[in-house]
């Protein structure tokens, strides 16, 4: 193998390519998945009979949705507008590979749920009525004719049409963190509250031909547990729990006989086949250490699914629970020149200010990386908090990460408490006035790394996206000489003008877990980075999309105005072709450049 040159190390890890979201297309020798390969996140699609992966379609943007027809002849297809969110929805014809305008209102959103069993109709929510008001609608694929058939005021969004097609079930959003389950009457138009009682999430709700279901919630439980249900009645029965974890996905078979489903055990997936006849789990045997993700059925024997890990950057894989065997059907993930250099994490963990917990990923690097530092000088360490702040940094790749091992930096990645995948216990322990509780577990894991003598504790730098960049904010302004660089990525600056400034129907959700405009703007007055901004001590990197409707721009645009009207050390890009991610690869490219140049500069002065 020939070494690539340290001046394209970079560009390589970044350009590694994932296939994710992998769906079986009923009926034909086809699973289809979601890829950056061609630069953009498109449709592809991989072949059983001859292995071959293609691109099905080309679409001038992202591809954010993809959901097959039962016949498997078309494909509906959610696509974007440089990053908005704002799906609007096109129908594939497998047969011409020719896609054909069903839902298009640019300023609006859509979220689609499945295909009528019928295969002639589909459903989606839409906020036409109003910015925050999301309604129910069905399109009819042949005639192109829609009509609303549930008003809400509020978030609403479709999951599943009944067997028979006489009905729908979908969920009010209540909070980020609750939602409700309903069936529609699609005769009558009136809906019913079913499932679970309690405030919970609700995952992988599916119906069996005959009516009866199989869903995930923690509505009554501290984790996310498997239930029987009936669209018929309110309530749901027990089946199954993983204890002190979150079962995060179930999928039964085509035959009906057993639920395949996956266990999150602190950021890692474990995979067990449940029969249902028995009520008896057996974990898949010889399993990766890795993440499992976007489960399917090929056939009663067969499982499929995306497979990743720090070492895996993420491929699709099949599950054999006849013979117990994984099988990786794609390769789309390799790269000769990085798969050598990439790094395992370890799972550490620490007690922070008041006993509460606090896990972490450790990436240390190998001694052969650090061949540019004197004997006995120890290497730099960079901290990445995840956004959020229900979500969860996992067992899985990271290119950045990986090149900051790759060049010698410790890499330090937390799930401070507010983080998913540990109960909802855990998850309300950030929740509005105890803000600031999950920025003091980041000044604990400063404390806790100095048992690691191989780091210095005074030459940390900080990086975040999203929530995780107003927790590098306020790591900078509340503990200012913990640091030395930070940078945060679609940060929120200031939470009274991110809730006065963000989506209405968001306001609402976020309310639940930062706190109200209405009865703690004087909290927001006194966390907020923004008002702090003038203790930063260290060098700060901005970047933002212009096109973002969660973080809006301005919250970048405000803090950089303050910075540098003191004279302090900061920088702003804002991507003017993306909004809350950076799904373009040369924008992606850009930005992660930056980021390492920024802290390799800062930190290895």
């Amino acid at each position: 193998m020939n070494q690539i040159p340290e001046s394209e190390l970079l560009q390589a890890y970044l350009t590694v390519i994932t296939a994710t979201q992998p769906q079986v297309v009923p009926g034909r020798d086809l699973i289809t998945f979601v890829s950056k390969k061609s630069g953009l996140p498109q449709l592809w699609s991989w072949s059983e009979s001859t292995g071959e992966c293609r691109q099905v379609v080309e679409m001038p943007d992202r591809v954010v949705t993809a959901k097959h027809s039962p016949c498997g002849a078309k494909t509906l297809i959610g696509m974007d507008h440089k990053g908005n969110e704002k799906q609007q929805l096109y129908v594939l014809d497998h047969d011409t590979l020719q896609v054909e305008e069903l839902v298009v209102s640019p300023q609006h959103f859509h979220y689609p749920g499945g295909w009528s069993p019928c295969g002639k109709l589909v459903v989606y929510s839409t906020n036409r009525r109003g910015p925050g008001l999301f309604d129910l609608y069905v399109a009819d694929i042949e005639t192109k004719q829609e009509r609303a058939v549930y008003e809400y005021n509020g978030k609403c969004v479709p999951l599943i049409w009944l067997p028979d097609g006489s009905g729908l079930l979908f969920v009010t959003e209540e909070t980020n963190v609750s939602q409700h389950l309903h069936v529609l009457d699609l005769a009558t138009g009136t809906a019913r509250r079913i499932g679970v009682e309690g405030d919970g999430l609700y995952a992988s709700v599916q119906l069996t031909k005959d009516g009866s279901g199989y869903l995930l919630t923690n509505s009554a439980e501290n984790m996310m547990a498997l239930y029987r249900f009936s669209p018929e009645r309110a309530g749901a029965e027990l089946l199954l729990q993983a204890e002190g974890w979150d079962i995060e996905e179930a999928k039964l078979s085509p035959d009906g006989s057993k639920l395949a489903y996956t266990v999150n055990e602190g950021g890692m997936s474990a995979l067990y086949i449940y029969e249902l006849a028995s009520g008896k789990s057996m974990r898949a045997a010889d399993q990766p250490r890795a993440v499992i993700q976007t489960l399917g059925w090929m056939d009663a024997d067969r499982l499929v699914f995306t497979l990743k890990s720090p070492v895996l950057p993420g491929d699709i894989w099949s599950y054999s629970t006849g013979g117990q065997t994984f099988q990786r059907l794609t390769y789309f993930g390799v790269s000769e020149h990085i798969e050598p250099l990439l790094c395992e994490a370890e799972v550490c963990s620490f007690a922070s200010f008041d006993g509460v917990e606090v896990p972490y990923f450790y990436y240390r690097p190998d001694a052969s990386r650090q061949t540019n530092r004197q004997a006995g000088e120890k290497a730099p360490t960079v901290v990445y908090v995840h956004g959020g702040p229900e979500s969860q940094i996992r067992f899985e790749f990271h290119p950045v990460l990986q090149y900051l091992v790759g060049q010698g930096f410790n890499v330090i990645a937390p799930n401070v408490r507010g983080s998913s995948g540990y109960g909802k216990a855990y998850l309300s322990l950030d929740n509005a006035r105890k803000r600031m509780d999950s920025v003091a577990d980041l000044a604990a894991l400063v404390q806790d790394l100095a048992r690691f003598e191989e780091i210095d504790t005074g030459n940390i730098g900080i990086m975040g996206r999203s929530y995780g960049g107003f927790m590098v904010l306020a790591a900078l302004t509340h503990y200012p000489d913990l640091w030395a660089a930070g940078v945060d990525i679609v940060g929120i600056t200031h939470f009274r003008t991110f809730l006065q400034n963000t989506g209405e129907w968001r306001r609402k959700l976020r309310e639940s877990e930062y706190g109200t405009l209405a009865d703690d703007s004087d909290f927001f007055e006194e966390i907020a980075p923004l008002n702090h901004s003038h203790k930063i001590k260290v060098p700060l990197l901005i970047f933002h999309g212009r096109n973002d409707t969660r973080v809006p721009v301005s919250e970048a645009e405000q803090l950089y105005a303050e910075m540098k009207q003191r004279g302090q050390a900061a920088e702003l890009f804002i991507f003017e072709d993306e909004g809350h991610y950076t799904e373009k690869m040369e924008n992606h490219i850009e930005l992660n450049t930056q980021i390492i140049r920024f802290f390799r500069r800062e930190l290895e002065k």
